[in-house]
């Protein structure tokens, strides 16, 4: 007869199993899903969606979770139930039907999404996306109230738990004050000295597709159980042994797709680096959108965007492309993908500026869920908070409110997870080329196994066993310290 934690475990790995086709559900409606079956779709996901909420929330599992006795348990065990708890205790707060309909709003909002941003109007998504924000301020009023937490902390929480927006604030208002001066020196000395050449394309597809696989590759993915293909807004999904990744493709700019598929590979390393003995149960899941940000920035921003990655990679891309003369050199690469710019668009922004980009979007979604910012004065809203932290303007809606995915498909409290990665992923680096200073040598070489080692032993194969600040500490040394990102900033762009 099995025992609570035994019965426990077999429940929640029903959950997990159901999650991951959701998530592949979610891919094949991004990547290969027909607009027609959009109601289809939305009809798939809220069903598994109610069928997750119902086994998570059944009075079984909330008697097993009380009657668990934790202190007879292994550390990974009692890591588990505390996991279970957070889960349930998220999921109780949601009645059903609120779950299903917010699922239903959010896959229909997405699919007009992708239309009114190619059409540049914001309107044709407005009713669909009020419907959203109207059901995400249910959803998260009804977690504040059985949580007593604040209705924008149940949402954050899903995505960086453990952590709260008091946390944040003052890291975020640290960043405004910092931000405009260093912001002035960098510009300036930038333009002191000549622009690097712009490679000129086209710049062929088929190769681009090419070289985006080899980044990945070279960086750890295997495509035995892996895909790279094309979507909307890049992104990376599946499961540890079935990793999914995507780009976009541009035949005049292939740095930006090769950019993005780096970062997306950084995401999938460490899903495939979870505890597999742990992979379908709660402590084995990744910890949060904070590190794995962090993961997806270690690879992007530190490791290659330096000047050793493009020792090695400028002469791979003048191959690929056929490129020739001084624009396709290692140091004109490395000054193209470092310098700084205000500019519209969040996922070509620069790591100085991009943290404004997170700060905008933050304090836009706060006002949406507080009821202080109504839908429809969104877009103007935006291009006031724009205009005022980076003094640029957007000519239409697809340069400012349409251009992100995240709030049309319910991802609400994610983007602060953005910069805390970004931060995180400056101080996780640090300490691990300080840890072992081969690690940028090899990168010279076009071999990322160090890092990629370091990152598994340290951060990747603890899953859920240590809360985020604690993961931080066993890693790095001390707590998520915004000082760490600065310091690194000064040193890329003004030392």
């Amino acid at each position: 007869m099995k025992n609570a934690y035994q019965e426990l475990e077999q429940r929640f790995r029903r959950v997990n199993l159901l999650r991951q086709a959701v998530g592949m559900l979610q891919w094949d409606q991004s990547v290969t899903m027909p607009p027609g079956g959009a109601n289809a779709r939305g009809a798939q996901l809220a069903e598994l969606k109610v069928i997750i909420h119902e086994i998570v929330t059944d009075r079984r599992t909330e008697q097993l979770l009380l009657d668990v006795d934790i202190s007879r348990l292994g550390s990974w065990q009692a890591a588990n139930v505390r996991e279970m708890r957070h889960i349930w205790s998220h999921a109780n707060a949601v009645p059903r039907d609120l779950i299903a309909a917010r699922s239903k709003a959010c896959t229909a909002c997405e699919m007009k999404w992708r239309t009114a941003r190619a059409s540049t109007q914001y309107k044709q998504v407005l009713p669909d996306f009020k419907n959203v924000v109207d059901l995400t301020r249910e959803v998260a009023e009804a977690k504040a109230s059985a949580l007593n937490v604040s209705a924008y902390d149940t949402l954050f929480g899903q995505y960086a738990p453990g952590m709260t927006i008091d946390e944040i604030d003052p890291i975020f208002d640290d960043y405004l004050s910092f931000l405009p001066n260093f912001l002035e020196r960098v510009v300036a000395r930038q333009a002191a000295g000549p622009p690097p050449p712009e490679l000129k394309g086209p710049f062929e597809l088929e190769a681009q597709r090419q070289v985006a696989r080899h980044l990945a590759e070279i960086v750890g993915l295997d495509f035995a159980s892996a895909r790279l293909d094309e979507s909307e807004h890049p992104f990376s999904g599946g499961v540890p042994d079935d990793s999914r990744i995507t780009a976009r493709y541009s035949k005049d700019n292939f740095s930006e797709a090769m950019m993005a598929v780096l970062h997306e590979t950084g995401h999938a390393m460490y899903e495939r680096g979870r505890p597999s003995e742990w992979h379908e149960q709660p402590v084995g899941c990744s910890r949060g959108m904070v590190i794995h940000e962090s993961q997806s920035l270690i690879v992007e921003m530190q490791a290659c965007r330096s000047r050793e990655f493009f020792e090695w990679a400028a002469p791979m891309f003048a191959h690929a492309f056929g490129g020739t003369g001084s624009a396709w050199g290692a140091d004109e690469f490395y000054k193209r993908a470092t310098a700084v710019r205000p500019s519209l668009i969040r996922i070509d922004a620069d790591e100085v500026t991009y943290p404004a980009h997170i700060i905008l979007r933050t304090e836009l979604e706060r006002a949406l869920l507080a009821g202080d910012l109504l839908p429809v004065d969104l877009p103007g809203a935006w291009n006031e908070k724009i205009l005022q932290l980076l003094d640029v303007s957007p000519s239409n809606d697809a340069e400012g409110c349409l251009q992100d995915i995240h709030w049309y498909d319910g991802a609400w409290g994610y983007f602060p997870t953005y910069t805390l990665g970004a931060m995180a992923a400056a101080q996780i680096f640090k300490a691990a080329v300080g840890e072992n200073p081969m690690i940028l040598d090899s990168i010279t070489d076009g071999e990322f196994r160090p890092l990629m080692r370091w990152l598994l032993t340290n951060i990747h194969e603890h899953g859920c066993l240590f809360a985020t600040q604690d993961l931080l500490i066993r890693a790095t040394g001390r707590k998520l310290d915004p000082e760490a990102f600065k310091s690194h900033l000064h040193e890329r762009y003004l030392s």
